[in-house]
């Protein structure tokens, strides 16, 4: 079985879908691992790693030839039209942002596997994608915070005086929310985050945090994730919300909800009533955003109400990426150990009947596997259809 590792090539990605330890997992199970030249380079793996692990390192990947690739980001189209009938991928696929690529897997007869779909059971969580990248985005969040904030985290008694702890807050209590909360802690601030599924609060008290309880409806879908808010409840979410923020120094934003665009939790006006000199950090920015007017990649400078000074608004990008190393590290372990689910004698033969390969299966033979994709396409085939006439 020849499984391939391509080098990542989105602006900003520096991610490998292997280390060379995964290499050795790998080939232990009978797959041949073809490499392409300086896919691990960014992470930190160096090409005479991985062939000391055993892989084969090459000018290029063949894609014809291949029975399987394992990727980081969501393959483009051409990309997908490229394999040949059979192929297995995994990897990061974005099925509801893309659609084309969905399309042309389906298409072209290959059997994709979504990381993002893997269940949430104990089972499967050594493959929960998802959930290693959410912990490293979560500590990058807050060492961005605190380099752009113009004071200590922690609490200071000196001669010259005592300088108070740095308030944090923290909207999503995620993995990657947890993961913030307990960094910003560890730095000695004050933290305090709320979440619209009640029982985080445990959670949260749990790495050091102190939970907001607000007066809302309870919204927690399937799988522990949280789930869209209705248009009232989101407005009083925002109002309660408010003073909140206005009292912190820090706020970090990391609400998602899987497959939707990310939900707005701060407006405009609320950052513009934080002190000058506080810091946003939305970690939701690249779907969306959870604050109004958050650009992915970019600083805003956000002046106050008082005209007193400015919020520095940051929109997160690629936040796993910038700590590519232990990213790659996780990542790959989770490739690796989906992949040893369904490799068989040096062969991949998925078997459907195990809930987390058909669980993860995006496309096969010919088919969208994944519901509520193969809706998004049918809506969007008929929105084309009727465009036309």
């Amino acid at each position: 079985m020849k499984l391939g590792i391509p080098r990542e090539r989105r602006d900003g990605e520096w991610r490998v879908a292997a280390t060379p330890e995964t290499v050795k997992q790998l080939t232990a199970l009978g797959a041949e691992v073809l490499l392409e030249e300086g896919a691990g380079s960014a992470a930190g793996h160096p090409d005479h790693d991985y062939r000391q692990a055993g892989a084969q390192v090459v000018p290029g990947l063949d894609l014809a030839r291949l029975d399987a690739l394992a990727h980081v980001r969501p393959l483009d189209p051409d990309t997908a039209k490229s394999l040949k009938r059979g192929a297995v991928t995994v990897g990061l696929a974005s099925p509801s942002s893309e659609l084309p690529t969905v399309e042309a897997l389906a298409a072209a007869g290959v059997t994709a596997f979504a990381l993002e779909l893997v269940p949430r059971i104990s089972r499967a969580q050594s493959m929960d994608a998802l959930s290693s990248q959410a912990l490293v985005a979560g500590y990058r969040c807050v060492l961005e915070a605190a380099i752009r904030l113009p004071r200590f985290f922690p609490l200071y008694m000196t001669a010259a005086g005592t300088v108070p702890p740095a308030r944090v807050l923290v909207l999503g209590a995620g993995v990657a929310g947890l993961q913030a909360i307990g960094t910003a802690k560890r730095l000695g601030a004050r933290v305090f985050a709320n979440d619209i599924r009640p029982a985080s609060a445990d959670e949260v008290a749990s790495m050091g945090g102190t939970f907001i309880r607000l007066d809302l409806e309870t919204a927690e879908a399937a799988g522990g994730y949280a789930r869209q808010l209705s248009s009232d409840a989101g407005t009083r979410q925002r109002q309660l919300l408010a003073p909140h923020v206005a009292q912190s120094d820090v706020l970090i934003t990391t609400a998602a909800v899987p497959g939707r665009r990310a939900p707005l939790l701060v407006t405009r006006e609320m950052v513009q009533g934080m002190r000058p000199g506080s810091v946003v950090v939305d970690l939701a920015a690249e779907s969306g955003g959870n604050v109004e007017g958050v650009v992915p990649g970019q600083d805003i400078a956000v002046p106050t109400a008082d005209g007193a000074g400015h919020v520095t608004l940051v929109g997160l990008k690629d936040p796993a990426s910038a700590m590519a190393s232990d990213a790659s590290r996780l990542y790959a372990k989770n490739v690796a150990n989906l992949l040893a689910l369904m490799i068989h004698e040096g062969v991949v033969t998925p078997d459907f009947n195990d809930e987390v390969v058909a669980g993860a299966c995006l496309t096969h033979d010919g088919a969208v596997r994944h519901l509520p994709t193969a809706e998004l396409l049918g809506a969007r085939t008929r929105a084309g259809q009727e465009g036309v006439l």
